[in-house]
């Protein structure tokens, strides 16, 4: 099975990064869209962006440590998402790890990590913005 693994390291402190994981705000900024959050065990995720919607249930959930979502709608849809958040001097490494679904096709996989790796770039960058 295909896996992703994206690493950025942002300048801020691992709460930081887990609110704009787990937050309607936070995500809706780096993922340029609007997004509702149940941040929790069992929670349900949705973003809207683009003109579509995809939403994904947490698998587990640890705070400002490591959470695990599946999609269940929308392009991702049937895959999941790790992410881990952990502290390294002054700044916080999050990884990304995303598997499964429609990473099968190797073109979805390679379109996929484009967007990974696009999507950490706003994170990083709005963070370290301010």
């Amino acid at each position: 099975m295909p896996v992703i693994r994206r690493q950025v390291s942002i300048a801020t402190s691992p709460r930081t990064v887990w609110g704009a994981l787990t937050t309607g705000d936070g995500l809706g900024r780096w993922m340029g869209g609007t997004a509702r959050v149940d941040a929790r065990e069992g929670g349900r995720l949705t973003v809207e962006r683009d003109g579509g919607t995809s939403s994904g249930l947490f698998h587990s959930f640890r705070p400002t440590a490591r959470l695990e979502l599946k999609w269940t709608e929308g392009p991702w849809k049937g895959s999941f998402t790790q992410f881990s958040v952990a502290r390294d001097k002054n700044e916080t490494v999050l990884n990304v790890l995303h598997s499964g679904g429609p990473l099968d096709d190797e073109q979805v996989a390679t379109g996929v990590d484009g967007e990974w790796k696009r999507l950490l770039t706003q994170l990083r960058d709005g963070i370290e913005a301010g």
